[in-house]
């Protein structure tokens, strides 16, 4: 294992969500730390806080007298403080790698799945920082009730959120896993489905033996998963299932969703351990929290004290968060940016809104998964009472001809979305269209968040105005 305390890392990209979380822990380890991105933000202004030295741009300066690199995925390979360390012979590690290091000699366990990872990671964080165990934490998005996303803990247990799009995750070697559900999506790395199958069974194959796998039994891909795993379990791991399927080990029934809260009854192998309840809505959390409990089971937590945790989560950043109310309307930011989030968000928007209309303002993420489930959005964005859709947020990608957020209006019903490529003048249109009792959501993993704020500010105006 690496002494951190002697260890001078920087961090390229230090800015995203999980190298900021990483920086986090490496410097309450002892190391001394210092990263740069392009960008000025929240996250760099509160690992400023922490006594590590951010800077903005890239340069070979930057690196100072690092003994280490931490490169980003967002990061080329050429970029010129990457380029400058291999010159000099310092060693670059892939961000992946440098959680994997953390987690050694811990009991960890990697939340993975196409859906639902960061709820599931912080709904198990916060249900264990409930049972006692103060464990260490690194999750892609922001924890309401910790307001932050990482935390070197004083306990032996690791929890972290184990993002499958580049098929990094394989690198963690936990004790356990949680697997949420197995879809295609980062269709910009994986040609179809049967890729994204074999990663997750490559990521199966990390788990240390006698560890445990969590699965979802309602899902299809993992139901798929689960079938090889019961003919050919090398490993011999304890495999816990969780779901509505009546053969689950963590059963759930007498479900019920409120506009503010979820509900359900939960029997673990054929025992009764009462009713779950949750601060926030949400079917989908449900399954979410089952997960967790399962997790929480197989760590030696007290089931009735994870339950009485899981009711303390009050949700993450960017996951259905209510941005503000103004005038008798809701607004909502949601980090969903594939079909079945979406599915599940606007569910959830529509029994909060209860009977008041539900505008949803989209953000596609990517030519690539624009152009793969163009239709899957349609449909999807087709629960909204009115959708507005901006252009695509190409994040890394170059643009594919032919590829715009047309592809998915032009299958929707013409009176129940507006094509808008302007920012502004969908801010304008949905707070002039949104009256008292309708809710205000913005959708997507771009830079549609942004938009939330001018919303609130715009319903002021109309307040005013009015």
């Amino acid at each position: 294992m690496r002494d951190w305390s002697k260890a001078r890392a920087h961090f390229v990209g230090i800015g995203g969500a999980g190298m900021s979380g990483i920086a986090r822990i490496m410097a309450a380890r002892g190391a001394s730390v210092s990263g740069s991105d392009l960008h000025d933000s929240t996250s760099l202004a509160g690992l400023r806080t922490l006594g590590i030295k951010v800077h903005i741009g890239h340069a070979a300066s930057n690196l100072g007298e690092a003994s280490i690199v931490v490169r980003s995925s967002a990061i080329p390979l050429d970029n010129v403080e990457i380029s400058a360390a291999q010159e000099r012979g310092i060693t670059v590690i892939e961000r992946a790698q440098a959680l994997a290091e953390l987690m050694e000699g811990k009991r960890s366990v990697a939340v993975a799945g196409t859906h639902g990872k960061t709820t599931t990671t912080s709904m198990l964080t916060v249900a264990l920082q409930h049972c006692g165990f103060d464990p260490s934490f690194s999750i892609g998005a922001t924890v309401r009730n910790s307001g932050t996303n990482a935390h070197h803990g004083s306990g032996d247990t690791f929890i972290v959120e184990a993002d499958e799009s580049d098929g990094s995750f394989t690198a963690y070697k936990p004790l356990g896993a949680i697997i949420t559900n197995i879809e295609l999506d980062h269709v910009d790395n994986f040609n179809n489905l049967a890729e994204i199958e074999a990663i997750f069974r490559d990521f199966v194959q990390t788990i240390r033996p006698q560890g445990f796998l969590v699965l979802c039994a309602d899902d299809h891909g993992t139901q798929t998963l689960l079938s090889e795993l019961r003919s050919t379990n090398k490993k011999n791991l304890l495999i816990i299932t969780y779901g509505e399927d009546a053969l689950s080990d963590v059963k759930l029934d007498r479900i019920h969703v409120g506009a503010k809260s979820a509900a359900a009854r939960v029997i673990y192998k054929g025992r009764v351990l009462g009713e779950m309840e949750l601060s926030i809505s949400g079917r989908h959390n449900i399954l979410n929290a089952a997960g967790a409990l399962a997790a929480a089971i197989a760590l030696g937590a007290n089931p009735m004290e994870v339950i009485a945790g899981l009711k303390l989560f009050t949700g993450a950043r960017r996951r259905f968060e209510i941005k503000g109310v103004v005038n008798g309307v809701t607004v909502v930011d949601d980090y969903g940016h594939h079909p079945t989030e979406i599915t599940a968000t606007l569910e959830t928007a529509r029994i909060f809104a209860n009977g008041g209309n539900v505008l949803a303002v989209f953000q596609p993420h990517r030519y690539s998964r624009t152009q793969a489930f163009a239709p899957q959005f349609a449909t999807a964005l087709s629960a909204a009472d009115h959708t507005y859709l901006l252009e695509i947020y190409p994040a890394s990608e170059k643009p594919i001809v032919g590829v715009t957020s047309s592809l998915i209006s032009s299958q929707m019903e013409s009176s129940k979305v507006s094509y808008e490529p302007s920012m502004p003048m969908v801010v304008e249109a949905v707070a002039g269209k949104a009256k008292a009792g309708d809710l205000i959501i913005t959708l997507g993993a771009g830079d549609v968040s942004a938009l939330g704020p001018l919303i609130i500010q715009s319903l002021e105006s109309h307040k005013t105005q009015i």
